[in-house]
Formats: structure tokens, C-alpha cells, sequence
């Protein structure tokens, strides 16, 4: 999600995303469904989406194999009426593996020279000791005891819907599923896109999540904001996303994120191309009547640092619903974090309130990537046990934000990860960050406890909940 600073630091969210071009057939393949055109056929393929590889590999084939409603039960729990109140998680949902169907090989795991020991681009290692044996696989990288240790799949549908149960056993609302827009250009990154979100779709209604979509447009070309359109199309016709009972809502309307504008990164899209898709999120007769929210650079209020300096960003806003700062890396400290509330989020909040704006902050539990870049410290941006999340959450409520964004549920690749991470990496030329002899599931116990406080279902505190800190405690 493109480039991110603090002081000289320069950290980059999705990495490798290179450009898109969509040639005007593609788009027409991509249209293949659309209001008006094949709305039976929608209805007609409800039910489990194919993950085999036994068809055609073409677009067309993709979006009528991968893109149907859902059918499945549903159980209501997290009201998905609402964003106030709620802790939603960024989930990325990018891993692959050898031997999981997908074949796309080790995807956002493996490095330079692939996935082996010296070459990685991940920073935490997964705890998979609760997942059964057909969620996990194995690697060429050992455990000091000497044991082949093992990674999951997020195109493994048993360990999205594990994630979920983890949710709900937390007291976490559930995610933004990002989708990446240089991934819908190809037959592939589609395919697996819409595998990733039709888990997520089924675990939120299995386990009372709630989620939504968010476009990170992050490598996207000028003059490619159709592509943007005619995927949303798609989702609300073909997979029926904003009629499941477990989307988001928020003001009675279905929650759209779209991620990606006003950063100072030389970005080929504009924010005035933004426009355009804003309107029709929001006053198409079908595809808009959408709470519409947009991730933009720290400094997006003063237009400096991190931000164009274009008042078209403001111009994008205005016409938006909800404004969310992407802070990962701005600040590396409680203290700095503090600050940042202090000096730049309180007014953020007041510039939105007196435009009748919301406002979404993000925290996050710590941040590094020496694996991906071997120039950069090893564990940047420490943790603390949990005190430098904890103390953002503090900030956050204290400035007065109603809806928080985690940074991130699954992200390992940058050390930003909160779902259980083991205290016992592999051994060998790379190296591994853990949670400091801390339980593996203790940044879900954090979040969760974070939730009530933000709900203001339990008192504020500068210190972090005892039970956070003991097994099992789960909410």
C-alpha cells in the first residue's frame, strides 16, 4: 500500500506490485455478468466456488467459476450495522504454498532465491500447531530440535475459517479482506483474490464476523479506475457481496474501502481520476448508496510529509464518507505515539467532524522487515510486550475515535502480524522475530481486550489488562 515514512525511514506496504495495464478486451471480460446481463447465471452457480485447476486458466472462466453468492448458513453475532465500535483487522490473505492447489508456489514467503533458509521475505513465523496436518506445509527450513517447519496457505479454506474461529474467540469484529488491483488484471491473481475473499465471506457468516472489501490500488496505472468500477460491478452482481448478512454496513449502507490515494510516492493514478469512482460508490443507482472510506497518507489534513501537495485530496474527501491514515511507521515509541495523537490525530478528528467526516485510525503492534530488506534494523519498531499497541489504543479512544483499523491480522511479511506467531521460529541464515516469551496468542487477547475499551464496555487504561497477559484467556 505504497510508501510510508518515519523521519528517513521509507516503508513500502505491498511490495512487489508492478503495473497494471488492462487492455480494453479484458475489460470487457471482466464486464461478463454485470446488471443487466447474466443476472440469472449469478443465482444459478450458487454454492461452493471451484479451487481446482481442471478448467480453462482464461479471465472469463475465472469470474464464472470463482464469482457466485453465498448460500451458506449464517449466524449473527457482531452487528455488521455499524463501524462505530468496532476494531476491524487488515487481512491480507496473500500466503500460498507448495501443494495447496493454488499453484502459484511460495507467494509472499519465499525471498530473492526463493523460499529457503537465507531467502525469505517474512518476519514472524506462524504458529501452526493447532492447524491438522492438510493446513500445513512443510518447508525447507528447520526447528532447532531439527523438525521441518511448517507454513499455512490462505487459499486453504480450513485455515481462512481457523482465522475466523480465532476472532471469535477473541472478542475481535473482524476485516477489511484487502484486494489488490494488479492481482483482478490476471486470470490467476483473480482467481485466487476471489477464492481468499469467498473464505472470508464463509467465516464471517459462520463464526458472527463481519467484513468487507478494500482495494488497495498500490501499482495501479493512470487511467485504470474502470478496471476499479467494472470489479465492483462483478462483486455486487456475480457474488451478491453487499446482500450477505455478514458485510459491512455502516449509516445503512454497505462499507467500500478504497486505499491508495494522495501518497507522495510518484503514483501513476490521481486523485481526480478518484472521483469518478467515488461517485459511482456512492450515487449509481445499482452499484452506489455506499459508505465510502479511503486510506490515505499520515499527513493528508496539512498536505505535506507523506501527502501530495494537491487540495484535490481534499476534494477526494470531501466527496468520501470516511478518512483513514495510514500511520505504520510514523512514529516507532509510546512516547512518539502520544505525540502523534497529540499533534496531528486530535485535529484530523476535528477537521472531519466539522465536515461531518468520520475517522478511522490506524495502530499498529510494532514493525520490521530485515528479511525482506537485510539494509534495515532487525525488529525496527520493538513491540514492547505490547505496551507500544496498547498505548496507540489509549490515544486513540482518548482523541475520541469511535472505530479503530489494525494494522494487520496476518501480515508477517513486515512484523505487523496479531494472529498466533510461534516462540520457537527456525533456526538457520534467517532470522525470525517472536512475541518476547509472550503467549502466541496474545496480541489476539490485546485486540480483543482493545475492542471492549473502545466500546467503552471496559474502563480506559494506560495499562494492559492482566488476563491479556496469561493462556487461554480468551473473551
Amino acid at each position: 500500500m505504497g510508501a510510508v515514512l518515519s523521519g528517513n525511514m521509507s516503508i513500502l506496504r505491498n511490495r512487489k506490485m508492478a503495473g497494471l495495464a488492462l487492455a480494453v478486451g479484458l475489460l470487457c471480460s471482466l464486464q461478463v455478468g454485470c446488471h443487466g446481463e447474466n443476472s440469472t447465471t449469478a443465482s444459478g452457480l450458487a454454492g461452493s466456488i471451484s479451487t481446482n485447476l481442471s478448467w480453462t486458466m482464461d479471465q472469463r472462466s475465472v469470474i464464472e467459476r470463482t464469482m457466485r453468492p453465498y448460500d451458506g448458513p449464517s449466524h449473527v453475532s457482531v452487528d455488521a450495522s455499524t463501524l462505530r465500535g468496532k476494531v476491524m483487522c487488515g487481512y491480507q490473505g496473500w500466503f500460498t504454498a507448495e501443494g495447496d492447489g493454488a499453484d502459484a508456489g511460495w507467494t509472499h514467503w519465499r525471498g530473492h532465491n526463493g523460499f529457503a533458509p537465507g531467502s525469505c521475505e517474512i518476519e514472524l513465523w506462524p504458529d501452526v500447531s493447532e492447524l491438522s496436518p492438510d493446513e500445513r506445509y512443510a518447508t525447507s527450513f528447520v526447528h532447532s530440535d531439527g523438525k521441518a517447519a511448517e507454513v499455512f496457505s490462505a487459499f486453504n479454506e480450513k485455515t481462512v475459517l481457523r482465522h475466523f474461529k480465532w476472532m471469535q474467540d477473541y472478542g475481535i469484529d473482524g476485516v477489511f479482506v484487502q484486494r489488490f488491483m494488479v492481482s483482478v488484471s490476471h486470470p490467476d491473481g483473480l482467481r485466487n483474490v476471489n477464492v481468499v475473499l469467498d473464505h472470508c465471506r464463509k467465516g464471517a457468516n459462520l463464526y458472527g464476523r463481519t467484513y468487507a472489501v478494500m482495494y488497495d490500488l498500490s501499482g495501479m496505472e493512470g487511467g485504470q479506475m474502470q478496471s476499479v468500477m467494472n470489479d465492483w460491478k462483478l462483486l455486487v452482481d456475480r457474488m451478491q457481496i453487499t446482500k450477505d448478512p455478514a458485510y459491512l454496513h455502516h449509516n445503512g449502507k454497505p462499507v467500500v474501502a478504497v486505499w491508495g490515494f494522495g501518497f507522495n510516492d510518484h503514483r501513476s493514478y490521481t486523485c481526480k481520476e478518484g472521483l469518478a469512482l467515488v461517485k459511482l460508490l456512492k450515487d449509481d443507482p445499482h452499484y452506489g448508496g455506499c459508505t465510502v472510506l479511503l486510506g490515505v497518507p499520515t499527513y493528508w489534513r496539512t498536505l505535506d510529509h507523506d501527502a501530495v501537495s494537491d487540495e484535490s485530496l481534499h476534494e477526494l474527501i470531501l466527496q468520501a464518507d470516511i478518512v483513514s491514515p495510514w500511520t505504520v511507521g510514523r512514529y516507532d515509541n509510546p512516547e512518539q505515539a502520544r505525540k502523534y495523537a497529540r499533534q496531528t490525530m486530535q485535529p484530523d478528528i476535528a477537521w472531519c467532524r466539522a465536515r461531518g467526516k468520520e475517522y478511522l485510525p490506524v495502530v499498529f503492534p510494532g514493525f520490521s522487515w530485515h528479511n525482506m530488506q537485510p539494509s534495515s534494523p532487525f525488529d525496527q519498531i520493538p513491540r514492547l510486550k505490547g505496551k507500544f499497541l496498547w498505548t496507540q489504543y489509549v490515544q486513540a479512544k482518548e482523541a475520541g475515535a469511535t472505530m479503530v483499523y489494525q494494522a494487520m491480522f496476518d501480515e508477517v511479511n513486515e512484523g505487523t502480524a496479531i494472529f498466533k506467531c510461534t516462540e520457537d521460529p527456525p533456526v538457520g541464515a534467517s532470522k525470525f522475530l517472536t512475541y518476547e516469551g509472550l503467549p502466541s496468542d496474545f496480541y489476539l487477547k490485546l485486540v480483543g481486550n482493545a475492542t471492549r475499551m473502545i466500546r467503552g464496555e471496559m474502563p480506559l487504561t494506560e495499562q494492559i489488562p492482566q488476563e491479556t497477559f496469561h493462556a487461554s484467556a480468551k473473551f
